[in-house]
């Protein structure tokens, strides 16, 4: 049995999900103790919940202390993932993406294509939206052999959620491969995609690109525009990414959802800064890519190296994690994170 404490490193929901999706991947037996211990509300909450009962679905597993509000797992994934069209709701705004990413970790490597639907919020603070997952992490992932899709079915805000967003995973026919990304190289144009729902009338699309895009082009960047209005989402609500693809194929990106009195200008501004702080790093990834990677960097045969932004606390949980887990050989060295991956597969 794989036994996992949760109060360790970053002692967030982060840890009970990809220990999960690994044990499922593993097909092995895992215990989790004092999950989220660190956090204001310990214990799991229902995204969390979902994501596992999520893992023990696909798998024929079973989990003991399955409940809001535990403290500890005992989880069973069964021998092998059964493909198939699924569907899961969290039942609240919690994040489809990360769910999402929870599921691809293990059926990647199924006998055939898995289809999920995924009801909750899309678009959230404390998540990746499903634009950045969408424009930022498949693409990367893709460079790993990892093919996935993304639809966008209907948005989903904090409070209501009831978005849906529908994920293909198309089974890795080989092992994954490894990537160096340690030069950032030229970067001359920025994408834009903003997004409101039932806002059409307040011009908030607009004005949050226009706010985003002065503050680009006084860097010297060239922008690509796209603007969506929404009529069909559970409630009111907007979102913001920007993104940049360079000539040496680095991603970065960041992004920003609306909240009640965050104003149209103040997501544009914010979205172009936190952009623009990653880009100065001269990072090959983005803040969210940087410890979203190491898994599937862990898992691929060979060594991967790229540079990050900034060292943050999913950074060193995951590396710990693929360490415990996996047996992956992992580096940090200043902003240059190195991962010597099992070959799984």
């Amino acid at each position: 049995m794989i036994t996992i404490d949760g109060k360790q490193q970053s002692g967030s929901g982060t840890i009970v999900r990809y220990s999960v999706a690994l044990a499922t991947l593993l097909g092995k037996k895992l215990r989790v103790v004092n999950i989220r211990k660190k956090r204001a509300k310990p214990g799991l909450r229902r995204q969390h919940l979902t994501a596992i009962q999520a893992c023990a679905r696909i798998s024929g597993g079973n989990v003991e202390g399955a409940e809001v509000g535990s403290n500890e797992i005992i989880y069973k994934p069964g021998s092998h993932v059964i493909p198939g069209n699924y569907h899961f709701d969290i039942g609240s705004a919690g994040s489809t993406t990360l769910l999402g990413f929870t599921l691809s970790i293990p059926t990647l490597f199924a006998a055939e294509t898995c289809h999920f639907t995924l009801v909750g919020g899309l678009f959230q603070d404390y998540a990746p939206t499903a634009f950045h997952m969408k424009y930022c992490l498949l693409p990367m992932l893709s460079r790993l052999g990892a093919v996935m899709d993304l639809q966008i079915v209907r948005p989903g805000y904090v409070p209501k959620g009831e978005g849906i967003l529908k994920i293909t995973v198309q089974p890795a026919n080989h092992r994954l491969v490894p990537f160096v990304g340690l030069d950032q190289g030229g970067i001359n144009t920025i994408k834009l995609k903003a997004l409101s729902s039932h806002l059409s009338e307040a011009n908030v699309g607009p004005r949050m690109v226009n706010a985003c895009e002065q503050i680009l082009k006084k860097e010297g960047f060239d922008t690509q525009v796209g603007i969506l209005e929404d009529a069909i989402s559970a409630q009111k609500g907007a979102a913001l990414l920007a993104w940049t693809i360079s000539k040496t194929g680095a991603i970065l990106g960041a992004d920003m959802a609306g909240s009640r009195g965050r104003s149209s200008e103040r997501i544009g501004r914010s979205v172009a800064y936190a952009l623009l702080s990653d880009i100065h790093t001269n990072a090959f990834v983005d803040t969210h890519l940087a410890d979203q990677l190491i898994i599937y960097a862990a898992l691929a045969q060979g060594t991967t190296s790229y540079r990050v932004p900034t060292i943050t606390e999913h950074i060193e949980s995951n590396l710990w994690l693929v360490e415990e887990i996996l047996g992956a050989k992992t580096q940090i060295k200043g902003l240059e994170l190195t991962i010597k991956g099992i070959g799984f597969g």
